[in-house]
């Protein structure tokens, strides 16, 4: 199984977020109850790889059509905000 590449990430105050890309090496999402970004991190400082496109490492949102055993299987994401909280937009309630 490959991980889904994170597509576009809109959260660009993240430390991880550069051009609207992700260069963490692999995000988490959610926490079983809201599928937030665990990994955002708003900060000036900018890191991560820059040679690198993120892609969703684990998912703890089991009722997600996409979830598989914790593991996403979306093809790639969208992260980007809902009201205050930086958001997986890819998920969806099973």
């Amino acid at each position: 199984m490959e991980m889904p590449p994170v597509n576009t990430c809109t959260a660009e105050d993240c430390a991880y977020n550069l051009g609207q890309t992700c260069h963490a090496l692999a995000i988490t999402i959610g926490d079983a109850r809201h599928a937030h970004c665990d990994t955002y991190l708003g900060a000036s400082v900018k890191g991560g790889d820059r040679s690198a496109v993120g892609h969703v490492g684990a998912c703890k949102m089991s009722g997600c059509v996409h979830n598989v055993d914790l593991e996403c299987r979306a093809p790639g994401i969208t992260v980007g905000f809902q009201g205050s909280s930086a958001d997986c937009l890819t998920y969806q309630s099973a």
